[in-house]
């Protein structure tokens, strides 16, 4: 029965590496094949409007262009497009699979979470129908491969960056960016790093749009900073499948000797704006004391409680000063002599 085992895994990893060797040549065949046609068909319909070789020779390079063999129509079947060759060993590998249950099993079955997406590739070709999941689905181990991408968002932090600002101030800025993958089949195809392209043109951008900011407007503009290079980041990571969600400018570094400089000024501005407060503080004092002097210089009583008020407060000193009431009166009949 060990014995039996053993020739059985043998047999099955020895199929698995045969068809994965014709698929692959297959594929290629098949994919020249498609480009080679394609080329030849689009030299015949513009032939009869080609004035001049360069034109031709221009149409016909542009035909080669890499075939992903993916089509978003859902009547296809996931067989579709994989030729003859391709054929042959999707049903060879129905018949492995068939003659090694339930070995196979466990390599046909796979489970995909509910926050990622599976993109099967049959023969190179990606299945119709878009990505597969959440839950259970069922693959060919032999002629498919399959990719999980993650549809949660991502977070991750952009390097500080060195910007000359338009008023010639060098700062050091440095962001954080929030992204997620709304379509798990564009991000598998059109790029080969979601989050590494995503970051690479945070960098750019923020050094971009900074440069064009004020030292002032950097300082104190920071959401429209942010909101501007979220439009630009969503707008440059559309085409991989990539949503931006948001962009938050973290920290912004000055040079030792601007933050000086800075510093100086502020405390010469908080200097000023005390003694000006001082000043007004004066000039409000002299204007109610002058009143004051008027209105006991028009009454002898409001001088005469003035008189009384300044011994009470002397009195509660508590010192040793002696103090020789004088009238009132007796000043004033000096004051008419004099």
């Amino acid at each position: 029965m060990h014995t039996y085992s053993l020739s059985m895994q043998w047999a099955y990893s020895t199929c698995i590496h045969l068809i994965r060797l014709f698929a692959v040549r297959g594929r290629d065949n098949l994919i020249i094949k498609e480009e080679n046609m394609a080329a030849t068909s689009l030299k015949e319909e513009i032939r009869p409007f080609a004035s001049d070789r360069g034109t031709l020779q221009t149409a016909a390079t542009t035909v080669r262009m890499p075939n992903t063999g993916f089509s978003d129509d859902p009547r296809q079947s996931p067989n579709d497009g994989i030729g003859a060759c391709g054929w042959i060993l999707v049903v060879l590998s129905y018949i492995l699979v068939g003659l090694t249950v339930p070995f196979s099993l466990c390599l046909c079955i796979k489970v995909v979470q509910e926050y990622e997406r599976a993109v099967i590739l049959r023969l190179g070709r990606i299945i119709p129908g878009g990505a597969k999941g959440p839950g259970l689905f069922f693959i060919l181990p032999c002629v498919d491969t399959i990719i999980k991408v993650d549809l949660r968002t991502a977070t991750f932090n952009v390097p500080p960056q060195e910007v000359l600002t338009r008023d010639s101030v060098t700062v050091s800025v440095d962001a954080v960016v929030y992204s997620r993958v709304f379509n798990p089949v564009i991000s598998v195809t059109n790029v080969k790093n979601t989050q590494y392209a995503t970051q690479l043109l945070a960098q750019t951008s923020l050094r971009n749009i900074l440069g064009t900011k004020s030292l002032q407007e950097i300082l104190t503009d920071r959401e429209a900073i942010a909101a501007s290079m979220q439009s630009h980041l969503d707008e440059g990571t559309d085409p991989w499948g990539v949503k931006v969600e948001r962009v938050e400018i973290k920290d912004v570094r000055l040079p030792q000797s601007m933050q000086r400089s800075m510093a100086a000024e502020a405390e010469a501005s908080r200097e000023a704006r005390a003694k000006v407060i001082a000043a007004e503080g004066e000039q409000k004092a002299s204007r109610q004391l002058k009143e004051a002097a008027d209105v006991i210089a028009e009454s002898p009583i409001a001088l005469q409680l003035r008189y009384l008020q300044t011994l009470t407060q002397i009195s509660a000193e508590k010192n040793s000063t002696i103090i020789f009431p004088i009238p009132i009166e007796l000043l004033s009949l000096v004051k008419r002599s004099t």
